[in-house]
């Protein structure tokens, strides 16, 4: 409801670095979630990825057992993974051999580390796949997941993504000029805000329990929306920066609408993914305007990552972010944005209240790569 998590960040040294804000995940008690016998073998990547998808099954209603457990997959996006254990297994080894690193940690060095633990955790063995599609990870395994879904291979996917902070992540970005303050300005993140001079980094995890309509109906479970349409598309752009052209925007955009029978006039809102960055957000603004310059009714823009921060995999969050405002007729505002780049319909100061019909979740990465979904609201009738 425009509540921010950004803060000076604690968990690191940023004193290499100009940048020293970010948005921590605080006060996480992996014993909340995770058995005892499994704490110590799992990273905070790990950790985060098991008690989210704990969560969700929780939230859904759905236990795991004997019957159903082949039947519950899961879908992980994550852009670095678990860097920090990386880093710390490479430094060893270099410094004192092979016979020097702990063979606990090893494991947790291969990208699908997270989802595998959260199996193990959970007992469920059904289709376990980790995509890495830098920023639109979390948005490429929830596309694929929902195609599961649809093949009849699985009952119930857990699809989301998960990236944390490490020092590593932190001062690696700074050093590609991504991080605000991008050589000048006051720090902070203002995702499509005249005055943006780069993002703040954040972490965390987000997770979804999909299933068919048929099966949520049949159980009698929560529905929070249903995902009605995703598409894929990319440009032609180096792996160390954002697209500059609009056209992979728009062509993807409209692909999706496409895939859910829908026109550009039937989108109620799209939660974005500006991040502050100043390539990023002029690139996304404009496709938008281009895209609805003739629709009488223009969409509700808004994105989270200005209390949330940019994590990369953060589609997962936002995905979760945006069922709830499907589900309970509201948007949550763009903290951090005062002065628009463009006059469009931004979310500012405080959330919107409105009956979300269609919603798109957009995902732009580096590299120009772009995945979008559409979030509908649910009707029992």
């Amino acid at each position: 409801e425009g509540a921010c998590a950004i803060d000076t960040v604690q968990s690191l040294d940023t004193s290499a670095v100009s940048s020293h804000l970010g948005a921590e995940v605080r006060d996480f008690s992996p014993r909340d979630f995770i058995s005892v016998k499994n704490l110590r073998r799992m990273d905070r990547t790990s950790l985060m990825t098991a008690a989210s998808a704990r969560m969700a099954l929780d939230d859904a209603g759905v236990t795991v057992s004997a019957e159903n457990r082949d039947r519950i997959g899961i879908l992980l996006g994550t852009s670095f993974g678990a860097t920090d254990v990386t880093v710390q297994v490479a430094d060893t080894l270099l410094k004192e051999g092979p016979s020097s690193v702990n063979p606990i940690l090893v494991p947790n060095t291969v990208m699908n580390a997270p989802a595998g633990h959260a199996s193990i955790e959970l007992g469920f063995r059904g289709v376990n796949i980790t995509v890495t599609h830098f920023a639109v990870s979390a948005e490429t395994a929830i596309a694929y997941a929902v195609s599961e879904i649809k093949r009849g291979t699985a009952d119930f996917m857990l699809a989301g993504g998960v990236d944390i902070l490490s020092k590593f992540y932190y001062e690696s970005l700074s050093k590609f000029h991504g991080l605000s303050p991008d050589k000048d300005g006051a720090e902070g993140a203002r995702p499509f805000d005249v005055m943006r001079n780069g993002y703040v980094v954040g972490e965390g995890c987000g997770i979804l329990c999909l299933e068919s309509l048929s099966c949520a109906r049949n159980r009698g479970a929560r529905i929070y929306c249903e995902i009605t349409g995703a598409g894929m598309g990319s440009s032609p752009t180096s792996p160390t920066q954002w697209p500059k052209d609009t056209q992979g925007i728009r062509r993807t955009f409209q692909r999706t609408l496409n895939s859910a029978g829908l026109a550009p006039e039937d989108i109620t809102a799209i939660m974005a993914s500006a991040n502050g960055d100043r390539v990023l957000d002029a690139v996304e603004a404009r496709a938008y305007d281009e895209l609805f310059d003739a629709c009488g009714q223009k969409p509700f823009v808004t994105s989270v990552k200005g209390s949330l921060g940019e994590s990369f995999s953060s589609g997962g969050i936002r995905a979760c972010a945006l069922a709830l405002s499907v589900k309970n007729k509201w948007l949550p505002p763009t903290v951090g944005l005062s002065n628009p780049l463009l006059p469009m319909n931004f979310v500012t100061g405080q959330k919107k209240e409105i009956d979300v019909k269609h919603a798109v979740l957009a995902g732009i990465s580096f590299g120009g790569t772009y995945v979008y979904l559409v979030f509908s609201d649910y009707k029992s009738q």
